[in-house]
Order: structure tokens, then C-alpha cells, then sequence
């Protein structure tokens, strides 16, 4: 089974509201989570986000988001999450990975040294305090198969698979989720940030389209990638259901339709 969570809410001044649409995938090794948004830290001592991103997002900090809170709503037990898969390590996808210290998190390997050796331009988006307490982390670089038109895509098993879209950040994925009638969940993570991204002609809030240009971390690589978020919607749509980080329409539809 897999549950559509809201792990942060955002209300920004200028633009749209805004989601963190995470992954809590029910499988018999374990549980798995895609992205975590904030965890039960964050909340605790918000200053840790820093000012610029608490002005600027303007993020609900709801204790009830918490992806561990959700696990428990679930009846389920945070201590069976076994496996964390991140798009990238940005303060909003990995500020919960401490409430599941036995959790292995998988992350792209050009992510993780940005994380830990950010450049002075990428400061702002990383907390190294949420990955404090030492996490199992395995990471992953160059190799891998074909997977609907994407190279070097490297399976964590038979249905998960890790696909390397950079450009928001170094080292950005996205993260291919099977379906339990045998279609793929493409979650994008912050490839796009509103549903009409993924369409040609591509329309997005103004307001959306100048944040993701001010903080890519390689915008040209971020387009060229978009590109090929567009054809793979386009060309497999029956098959894949491609979908974004934060736009909340599209977490509405897949909750609607879990």
C-alpha cells in the first residue's frame, strides 16, 4: 500500500500555497519513505531553519505533518521505517529523517557531499543538524539501466527505482514507485513546482518560476531535465503518474484516488 502524506504546508506571501508531498510505502521488508519533509527537531527549535526560509516560505509547522506522526496515525510503527529515499537533501525533504535514526537513507552521492560541503551559494538550504545523529546513509553515483527513456537509473529493488534529475540541486533525483497494479508513481521532487509544468506548452505562477531559476543550483540542467519530465508525461502517462514535491492539487488527486 502507498499513502500520500503532506509532511509540510507553506503559505507564502507572494505566490501559491505550497506542499511537501512524501512517500510512505508499505512493503514486506519494511517500510519506506520518499522525502520527509520536517521532522519533530525542526519543530522544536524552528530557528534552525534560519530566518530567510521562514520569511520567505512562511512553513505551518503542524506536529501533525511530521511524517512520524503520520506513521502512528497509520497504526503502523515509525520504528519499521527501514528505508528513507530522498530526492535531495533541501531543509523541507530531510528535516524528518532523524525521527527514523534506524532508517538506511539513500541518497544521490552529488547530493550528499553538497550537503556536506555546500558551496557558499548553497548554504541556506542545507541543516546539517538533521542528519546529526548519524544516519546509515548509502549513496549512489554514476551507472545503471535504462527506465522509460532515462539513463543510469539504479533500482533499491523491483520497485523502486532511483532516476538522476539535477539542476535544483547537484545532486536531485527523482524517485519511480510501483504501483500495486503494476504502474509506476514518478515523484519528481522539486524537478517542477506546479502542475502545469509537466504539460506542453509548460505554465507556471510567476512568482514559482522565479524561485526555481534564484535557487537552482544549475538552472540550464534544470530545464534540460524538466524537458524530459515533459516527455516522459506526455509518452507514458497511462503508465507513469509523474507528480511534483509541493503543488497540493496534485496531492489532492492521488489521495483521492489511493
Amino acid at each position: 500500500m502507498i499513502h500520500h502524506l503532506n509532511c509540510a504546508s507553506f503559505r507564502p506571501l507572494a505566490g501559491p500555497a505550497l506542499v511537501a508531498h512524501c512517500l510512505l510505502v508499505e512493503r514486506d521488508q519494511g517500510l519506506l519513505l520518499v522525502d520527509t519533509g520536517f521532522g519533530t527537531d525542526d519543530l522544536a527549535d524552528p530557528r534552525r531553519l534560519g530566518q530567510p526560509f521562514r520569511s520567505l516560505g512562511r512553513p505551518v509547522l503542524d506536529p501533525h505533518e511530521t511524517a512520524v506522526h503520520q506513521v502512528r496515525a497509520r497504526g503502523l510503527d515509525p520504528a519499521d521505517v527501514t528505508d528513507i529515499v530522498l530526492t535531495h537533501m533541501d531543509l523541507d525533504h530531510a528535516g524528518g529523517i532523524g525521527d527514523f535514526p534506524q532508517a538506511t537513507v539513500h541518497v544521490h552521492a552529488a547530493e550528499y557531499d553538497a550537503a556536506r560541503r555546500p558551496r557558499l551559494t548553497e548554504r541556506g538550504r542545507y541543516v546539517p543538524a538533521q542528519w546529526s545523529h548519524g544516519p546509515d546513509v548509502h549513496v549512489y553515483s554514476a551507472g545503471g539501466d535504462e527506465w522509460f527513456g532515462f539513463g543510469e537509473v539504479l533500482a533499491l529493488d523491483d520497485d523502486v527505482v532511483l532516476v538522476p534529475l539535477a539542476g535544483h540541486s547537484r545532486g536531485h533525483q527523482a524517485v519511480g514507485v510501483r504501483r500495486p497494479d503494476g504502474g509506476w508513481l514518478f515523484h519528481a521532487g522539486d524537478a517542477y513546482f506546479s502542475t502545469g509544468e509537466k504539460e506542453r506548452p509548460r505554465r507556471c505562477p510567476a512568482t514559482l518560476r522565479a524561485f526555481q531559476v534564484a535557487v537552482a543550483a544549475h538552472n540550464k540542467l534544470r530545464l534540460a531535465n524538466l524537458e524530459r519530465v515533459q516527455e516522459l508525461h506526455a509518452a507514458h502517462g497511462d503508465e507513469v503518474t509523474v507528480f511534483c514535491a509541493h503543488d497540493p492539487s496534485e496531492l489532492d488527486a492521488l489521495r483521492g484516488s489511493a
